[in-house]
């Protein structure tokens, strides 16, 4: 094979070329076919044939001015005067032809004074009297112009029939045209013209085929290469790209170059990626153990020595109370720490929202009334779906003491849970300052805090136990009805329920 017939460019060249062809012909067909199709035509001629018979009734209206009385029965010599009326009437319309017709005898009159032929037509064309007939009878029964088409293979008849008031009772005019659609300039045009259209979309047909074929194989051998060993998200276990062989054209051959160069510096900046990103959070982790732990060991120290060095017992007994505390202080950042580290899978089960939310919000009273603000909860769904109620009420405990000492007196912190869809929202709201912008994007990371006496680990063990149970913390929108800015707190866990035993 070529290069040139490898090369995908040249392939979409053919084919750009043939489509703009196909659609130059396509676009030159409609103009033509919609000037000059059979359809213009024939609404040409029922335009004509229509004028023709107003143009009859106006000069038989011409004739029988001054007529008196009513004429039943047409004579030879009336049928030449009526004949004389028609002849003048279509004369000015070419490829028409007409006549009068009465109700009782039939045509009373009948001229084709533009016919092509050899001599003047004098007779009915016999092959058309049934319709010719029954437009006239329609005609006159409605008393309005009625007209009619019939259609063939080769040619369209245009009949049209008109009441005429006159002398002469149950008369009415009638004119007719032929028009012939497989004749003329249009016709060989569009026979032209189809045959163009039907060779180029045949030639783009074929190539486009043989082009999609041969995609078709390289990139299902590219998909394979780049699925294999892959997780069901597309993602291989190592996180690499593979290496891509050759595809057999150009282009695609350039794009598997760049992929393979591309996965070849994206596997090295991974690789340096993470191993940043895993100094970087060993180091974020000592120092915030390291500030952490500082503080207690310091006052430890102080009031050991302290204790040491002074004689009275109760100065001695306050100082071990002291570090007592700051004992007990290490020992929960200890814990804090295990929770973040070693991460307990949850145990599922039938779980009451408004019990918990309920035992929670009795429990941080005392809490709260010393600060000056209280606990309510709002509204809780009555369903109870499958969630570890001791890890989720760790949560609330962790989000309502910290919407606690965010509370200015007189303010109330509100707990809610609720289904929406299939997740489940439980709330908690403050109505405190806020959290400040420089803190939103790292809220949930350890050690982040906005308090002097916080250790930052609550709303990152929050954060955990929302992902153990498939779900994830957030800082959500405040209530529409607010007093002010504060903060709400938002657990948003997948809706399970219990299933129904058979």
């Amino acid at each position: 094979m070529s290069p040139r017939l490898r090369s995908l460019r040249a392939h979409l060249l053919a084919l750009w070329i043939l489509l703009l062809a196909s659609a130059a012909a396509t676009a030159y067909l409609l103009v033509e076919f919609y000037t000059q199709s059979a359809a213009v035509q024939v609404a040409q001629a029922e335009l004509q044939v229509a004028r023709a018979c107003r143009e009859i009734g106006d000069r038989y209206a011409f004739f029988g001015a001054g007529w008196t009385g009513s004429v039943t029965e047409v004579d030879d010599a009336l049928k030449r005067q009526l004949t004389d009326v028609v002849v003048t009437a279509l004369a000015s319309h070419p490829g028409i032809e007409g006549g009068i017709w009465t109700a009782s005898a039939g045509s009373a009159a009948y001229a084709f004074p533009t016919y092509e032929g050899t001599g003047p037509k004098t007779d009915l064309p016999a092959a058309e009297i049934d319709t010719i007939r029954r437009v006239n009878a329609e005609s006159f029964s409605a008393e309005r112009p009625v007209a009619t088409r019939r259609a063939s293979r080769t040619q369209t008849l245009v009949v049209q029939g008109c009441p005429l008031r006159g002398p002469i009772q149950g008369a009415t005019a009638w004119t007719m045209a032929r028009v012939y659609t497989d004749q003329g300039r249009a016709y060989g045009q569009l026979l032209a013209g189809f045959g163009f259209l039907a060779a180029t979309v045949l030639g783009s047909a074929l190539l486009l085929g043989r082009l999609l074929l041969l995609l078709g194989r390289r990139i299902a051998r590219l998909e394979s290469q780049l699925g294999r060993d892959a997780d069901s998200d597309g993602i291989p276990p190592d996180g690499d790209l593979p290496h891509l062989a050759p595809t057999g054209l150009r282009e695609l051959d350039r794009l598997v170059e760049a992929l393979n160069a591309a996965g070849t510096r994206l596997a090295a900046a991974r690789h340096r990626a993470a191993e940043a990103e895993r100094l970087a959070a060993l180091g974020q982790l000592a120092a915030g153990i390291a500030h952490e732990i500082r503080n207690p060991l310091a006052a430890i120290r102080l009031k050991a020595e302290n204790a040491l060095a002074s004689a009275d017992p109760a100065r001695s007994r306050a100082a071990l109370d002291l570090v007592l505390d700051q004992v007990a202080r290490l020992d929960r950042l200890l814990r804090d720490l295990l929770s973040l580290t070693q991460p307990r899978r949850p145990v599922l089960a039938p779980t009451d929202l408004g019990r918990t939310l309920g035992e929670c919000a009795h429990l941080h009273e005392d809490v709260a009334r010393a600060q000056g603000a209280a606990i309510a909860v709002a509204e809780v769904t009555p369903e109870r779906p499958l969630l570890d109620a001791g890890q989720i009420r760790r949560a609330l405990d962790n989000l309502v003491l910290n919407a606690v000492q965010h509370s200015p007196a007189g303010s109330v912190v509100r707990l809610s849970a609720g289904r929406e869809g299939d997740r489940l929202r439980i709330r908690v709201t403050d109505q405190g300052p806020g959290v400040p912008d420089a803190l939103k994007a790292r809220l949930f990371d350890p050690f982040v805090t906005g308090r002097p006496d916080g250790t930052g680990l609550g709303l990152a063990i929050v954060r955990e136990i929302a992902r153990a149970h498939g779900g994830q913390a957030r800082l959500g929108a405040p209530p529409p009805d607010a007093p002010g800015p504060g903060a709400t707190f938002e657990l948003d866990l997948p809706w399970t329920v219990p299933t129904p035993a058979s």
